[in-house]
């Protein structure tokens, strides 16, 4: 979470998921049409990762359930408890959020009712 919108958010964000989830090659990434994803350096660095990029359709938001489910999830149960103090406090709820709940603990239905950490466990045994 930065002040400021700009296209190296997007890397920065890509590099520290793939440290964190390691994913195998095929990744697909659903992303907005924003500038943060269709850059040519964040390309460059999605196929480097042996990844492919997947936009919808303009207007087309039921491409992204999974993505919108998971932002109006945030929003609606953990900012909208009110403003927060600091912006550093946002950040720390939102990381605690969406590391330590949302992939650890939180069954998904998309998944077969587990959360992200089982799934990949269960996929790398199968």
């Amino acid at each position: 979470m930065r002040a400021h919108l700009a296209a190296p958010l997007g890397q920065e964000a890509l590099r520290r998921a793939r440290g964190r989830r390691q994913p195998s090659a095929g990744l697909r990434h659903h992303a907005e049409r924003g500038c943060l994803y269709t850059c040519q350096a964040y390309q460059r660095l999605l196929a480097h990762a042996g990844g492919r990029g997947s936009r919808s359709r303009k207007g087309a938001c039921l491409d992204h359930a999974v993505a919108e489910r998971f932002f109006g999830r945030l929003t609606g149960e953990r900012t909208a408890q009110g403003p927060y103090a600091t912006r550093q406090d946002a950040r720390a709820d939102v990381i605690d959020d969406s590391a330590l709940l949302y992939n650890s603990t939180r069954q998904h239905a998309y998944l077969g009712y587990r959360s992200p950490n089982e799934y990949e466990a269960w996929q790398k045994v199968a």
